[in-house]
């Protein structure tokens, strides 16, 4: 089991496969995109699937892929259905752009894998254009609508961006409604590889209820795992459920109990946070996993209490891209 310093249960391992993507959304990145890692530095399927083990043996039963886009690495399948074998492993789940997981459907169902994190910023055609900057809207609304009808355990993560995409919110929730998907509404974040400075942001999580709350008075707030980030409700008639996600004002960070390893094999036990050490080099040398279990209990053992306290401890954190910290 892994406790880290304020008596935090560590059982969330939110693990990227690549830093790269097929979108350039523009919250996240300039549109001529980031200098992307070379494939040597990036960890191999089989490094990725030993340190996934050596994690879960360590307590980690939760293990969410991301990226990047995580469907742009053509050999992720294989990394799945080692994950699927892994005994102990209670919980995979992958974040997706929903562009390239079309042929994988049939296959994450034979393999257990149903819980489906679509990143859809915007329910209107022109909107999602303007957002992600490319035109592939149709692919992620149709790989969307077959994930939600062959049963997938689909929450739908909405990035509320101002002068941009909020009047989508209502839209989106009254399309969703009558389908049993999540959609999760988060504050702006500035991980945007530099491609705008910001210190506050209008759209915040009250906000954004408000504005829900205008159209739809009629709700009810739900009880959440004392671990969820989001702050998850029901309106009055619909299948679907909303929740919001605190991800600029950060009132959630108490309660984590959540590991990020990026595609280069660092570890960040705070999203706001740089890394506190590296596993590639030490999975790449001589007694490994010892040496990896040793560096994984070290960061464990000195998180910060908060995402305001680690960002404190470290000038410019906020210069990466979301795709080079791992969603």
């Amino acid at each position: 089991m892994l406790i880290d310093n304020h008596n935090r249960q560590i059982n969330y391992l939110r693990l990227a496969v690549t830093d790269r993507c097929n979108l350039r959304c523009n919250y996240c990145m300039p549109s001529e995109g980031i200098n992307f890692e070379k494939r040597e530095k990036l960890l191999s399927i089989d490094e990725l699937s030993e340190l996934a083990a050596i994690l879960v043996e360590q307590g980690i039963d939760k293990i969410r892929i991301t990226g990047g886009e995580p469907f742009v690495r053509k050999d992720l399948i294989v990394l799945l259905r080692k994950l699927a074998a892994l005994e102990g492993l209670k919980d995979i789940s992958v974040t997706t752009n929903a562009t390239l997981i079309g042929p994988y459907i049939d296959e994450l169902k034979e393999l257990g894998i149903m819980n489906v994190n679509v990143s859809l910023d915007a329910i209107n055609k022109e909107t999602f254009k303007s957002v992600t900057r490319r035109d592939l809207y149709d692919t992620v609304y149709g790989n969307l609508t077959r994930l939600i009808s062959e049963g997938f355990n689909v929450r739908i993560n909405f990035i509320a961006l101002e002068n941009q995409n909020t009047q989508d919110i209502i839209p989106m929730l009254e399309l969703m409604k009558h389908y049993p998907v999540s959609v999760r509404f988060l504050e702006e974040m500035p991980f945007n590889g530099g491609s705008k400075n910001f210190t506050a942001i209008t759209w915040d999580y009250k906000r954004i209820l408000e504005h829900i709350r205008s159209a739809y008075p009629d709700f009810k707030k739900l009880v959440s795992p004392k671990t969820s980030t989001s702050i998850n409700y029901q309106i009055n008639g619909h299948k679907s459920t909303f929740g919001l996600i605190p991800s600029f004002s950060r009132t959630f960070c108490g309660s984590c109990n959540r590991l990020r390893i990026t595609a280069t094999g660092d570890v960040i036990t705070c999203l706001y946070g740089k890394p506190v050490t590296n596993l590639r080099d030490i999975m790449r040398s001589p007694a490994s996993t010892e040496n990896v279990k040793e560096a994984i209990l070290k960061a464990i053992g000195s998180r910060a209490r908060t995402g305001f306290e680690a960002q404190q401890n470290h000038n410019a954190v906020f210069e990466n891209s979301m795709t080079s910290i791992g969603g």
